[in-house]
């Protein structure tokens, strides 16, 4: 679930970030801050309730990530819990690395197969994805689903393209009942 309040601050961060050289260090910091999130669903419930104190959620914050982050970071979470807005934090860092990657022409591309892909097969993805999307970069997710049988889904923000031999099978059924 992302918000347009998400969005705003995260795009004031990444200006933020562009006017004080340190978009990459500011980057890792709110990825490392979204994995640990992501991680924790007990600091996920307590940025989002509203009866926490501020000041505890601070401490809490600031105990996990003190030194860990850049003092810009530091000074943002900080910020963004005293004007109460703490429940967005996990959406501002997701959008945050979105809006990097967009900078930046990073593409993540989720490839959903049978098995594993081997190096050939990551190396065909990447280089289709970055010649069809013009991308500069493209990281590969990759998921395992037995009950494809064979082939792959490959998905790449909004688009997807299904070579998976259980979807050809259903495919197949639907025509043949017909």
């Amino acid at each position: 679930m992302s918000s347009k309040a998400g969005a705003r601050y995260a795009k004031s961060l990444i200006d933020l970030s562009k006017e004080q050289n340190a978009l990459e260090e500011i980057k890792n910091d709110m990825a490392f801050f979204e994995k640990v999130v992501d991680e924790n669903s007990e600091l996920e419930a307590i940025l989002k309730n509203p009866i926490v104190p501020l000041d505890k959620k601070s401490g809490i914050v600031n105990g996990v990530f003190g030194e860990k982050i850049h003092a810009i970071t530091k000074s943002f979470l900080s910020l963004v819990i005293k004007k109460g807005r703490s429940a967005i934090l996990f959406d501002v860092a997701k959008q945050f690395v979105e809006q990097y990657n967009i900078l930046k022409g990073i593409v993540t591309a989720e490839v959903t197969s049978a098995s594993a892909l081997t190096e050939a097969n990551r190396a065909e993805v990447v280089g289709l994805v970055k010649k069809e999307l013009g991308a500069n970069e493209v990281i590969v997710k990759e998921k395992i689903n037995p009950d494809l049988i064979g082939g792959f889904i490959l998905k790449v923000g909004d688009r997807q393209f299904d070579a998976s031999i259980a979807s050809g099978l259903a495919k197949l059924k639907q025509e043949f009942a017909h």
